[in-house]
């Protein structure tokens, strides 16, 4: 600025050979700052008229003023006196923050962008694939019709014919043959394959009886043959109860009594708080007697409860684990083989359900399904003290076409969905003959979202938990006596 102000000052102080004559230096200040300084003699003045104290210090204002205004229109950075930071450099400082944060503002929305394409796409895939397999199910040729075979001709060649495709309402659900085990294919379900025509199936008469109760010695096992209403308990107190668990141990053992009644909320990263109650109208009044911390997180609604250990699927993982409830310890871990897990082969409601635990009459079960089984129900029954499989059955109903299923008996019964009020129980596979077929027991979900439905042998009742609620269902099963 004083290099500007000096050049005008010559430009209108140099006149003639007074130009010839001007002298130019530069040299630092006491700041270190470089300052140049023009002298030209005056061509009419001898000497210079003394300056006032007002005139400099109204001389110094204006080239202050001067600097600042010079600043605010190049944008530069000026230190005002005194060390004070000028108008301009607050401006530009205010603008370069407000561009920083407008770019991160885009950045954020770009990246939420990207991420929402994604999801489209994914979304976009999976309609591409339910379409594809409808056009497949939909272009799938019908069995062909076997002629019924004349009364006249003997016994062993009046076995029953299979059903037609028109004829069986859950067609659409059969995916492959039924094979048991994971390696052996000796057994069929021959309500649901297509292979040669002709099957067996033993006819059966079945009388409709009320379950025995629970200290009757008889086995009390028999077919489904109805579920009444639903008949409600309790309802959940927060969020982590719309889904979860609730059991009572038919073998209980000591310090626990048999009525003892468990209850798990399956909502949450944290699930493993596992609560007791000394009996169903304590659980009615929400008076837990016992919360134990379990070890490992619990995954999904699938647990079950016998001789005194509680079962479960560890999160993330095909581990099964058996919790020990009078030491509290684990007894035993053990990954259930080839099982999917963590949303691989769920039930149709979702909720990582892969790996279902059950227990009945004949012991303890698992309910799952392997890639090699493509989707289908796998169910294997366990040796309840070391978690090894004993012995495995392939069925042929796909686990996500299913809302949940539970075990009486030995025999598989699913339930066809989770949110319909008024649904059926549409497929029963018996572990004893290895053959499934379709039924139609009609079931109710009363606060439309069944997230749990498993036989409590204690009981004999249907324990289930439908939105927030814990229900039961009374039934009634049939003797099966084969004509």
């Amino acid at each position: 600025m004083f290099l500007l102000l000096s050049l005008c000052m010559l430009g209108l102080l140099v006149r003639g050979e007074a130009q010839s004559r001007a002298s130019l230096w530069k040299e630092n200040d006491r700041s270190g700052r470089c300052q140049y300084t023009f002298t030209v003699p005056s061509p009419a003045e001898s000497s210079c008229p003394q300056m006032s104290g007002p005139e400099v210090d109204g001389l110094k204002a204006r080239l202050t003023m001067l600097e600042v205004l010079v600043a605010r229109l190049t944008g530069g950075e000026t230190q005002l006196p005194g060390g004070r930071q000028g108008p301009g450099a607050r401006a530009q400082s205010e603008l370069q923050e407000t561009l920083n944060q407008a770019v991160g503002e885009r950045n954020l929305l770009r990246g939420e962008k990207e991420r929402l394409e994604r999801e489209v796409e994914g979304l976009q895939r999976r309609m591409e694939e339910m379409r594809r397999e409808t056009e497949r199910l939909r272009n799938r040729p019908c069995p062909p019709q076997t002629p019924v075979v004349p009364p006249s001709q003997p016994l062993q060649d009046r076995s029953p014919k299979r059903p037609t495709g028109g004829s069986n309402p859950m067609s659409h659900l059969m995916t492959r043959p039924n094979r048991q085990g994971d390696s052996s294919s000796s057994l069929r379900d021959s309500a649901w394959q297509y292979g040669a025509p002709g099957f067996q199936e033993l006819k059966a008469e079945v009388t409709e009886v009320p379950a025995p109760d629970s200290n009757d010695n008889d086995t009390g096992c028999g077919v489904l043959v109805s579920v009444l209403e639903p008949v409600t308990h309790r309802k959940a107190d927060n969020i982590a109860g719309k889904y979860g668990i609730w059991m009572q141990d038919p073998e209980a053992v000591s310090p626990y009594g048999p009525n003892m009644i468990w209850r798990i909320d399956a909502i949450g990263t944290e699930v493993r708080q596992l609560f007791g109650y000394e009996d169903m109208e304590q659980l009615s009044k929400g008076f837990p007697s016992k919360v134990l911390l379990l070890p490992e997180l619990v995954e999904s609604t699938g647990a079950a409860l016998f001789r005194g250990s509680l079962y479960y699927q560890r999160r993330r993982s095909r581990t099964l684990i058996r919790y020990d409830l009078a030491s509290e310890t684990i007894a035993a871990r053990r990954d259930l083989p080839h099982a999917g897990f963590h949303g691989q082969f769920p039930y149709s409601w979702g909720g990582y359900t892969d790996i279902d635990l059950a227990v009945d009459q004949k012991g303890l079960w698992a309910v799952y399904s392997t890639s090699k089984a493509k989707g289908a129900i796998v169910i294997s029954q366990l040796d309840p003290h070391s978690l090894e499989v004993k012995k495995s059955w392939e069925t042929n109903i796909r686990k996500n076409s299913v809302a949940n299923s539970f075990m009486i008996c030995g025999r598989l019964y699913t339930v066809a969905s989770y949110a319909a009020p008024e649904t059926i129980i549409n497929y029963m596979y018996d572990t004893e003959t290895s053959q499934g077929k379709t039924i139609a027991i009609p079931f109710r979900n009363k606060y439309g979202y069944n997230s749990m439905v498993d036989y409590n042998l204690a009981q004999r009742k249907l324990f289930a938990w439908d939105n927030f609620h814990i229900i039961s269902y009374d039934l009634r099963l049939g003797r099966q006596q084969a004509n």
